[in-house]
């Protein structure tokens, strides 16, 4: 496994991790205002669904830089290489075997 020496994101995590955080003591502290003016319809019908895409967004993007801080990172499949046949008029590249019925033995 070749090893990279890339630059952690330490800021970004610090930042999404300072706003994560904000984010969540906001909610929690003005809850009951922030519920009543979502209950009011028309165009704050559109808050809630507006808050959980910026606390998935400020929350993903922490926890993403926390991962590669901490060294922890997906593994990457190498694409294999197939062979391509030319396939002639009419006729498929590939020939899958027959199908077979399910029996019951009875």
């Amino acid at each position: 496994m070749a090893t990279q020496t890339a630059r952690k994101p330490w800021a970004k995590t610090i930042v999404f991790g300072i706003l994560s955080a904000a984010l969540y003591a906001g909610v929690f502290a003005f809850a009951d205002t922030i519920a009543a003016h979502f209950a009011q319809g028309s165009y704050w019908a559109a808050g809630p669904i507006a808050t959980v895409f910026l606390f998935s967004y400020v929350h993903g993007e922490f926890t993403g830089n926390l991962w590669s801080v901490l060294g922890i990172e997906a593994t990457r499949k190498t694409a294999r290489k197939t062979e391509t046949t030319t396939a002639t008029v009419g006729k498929p590249a590939t020939v899958r075997p027959a199908a077979r019925r399910a029996t019951l033995n009875a």
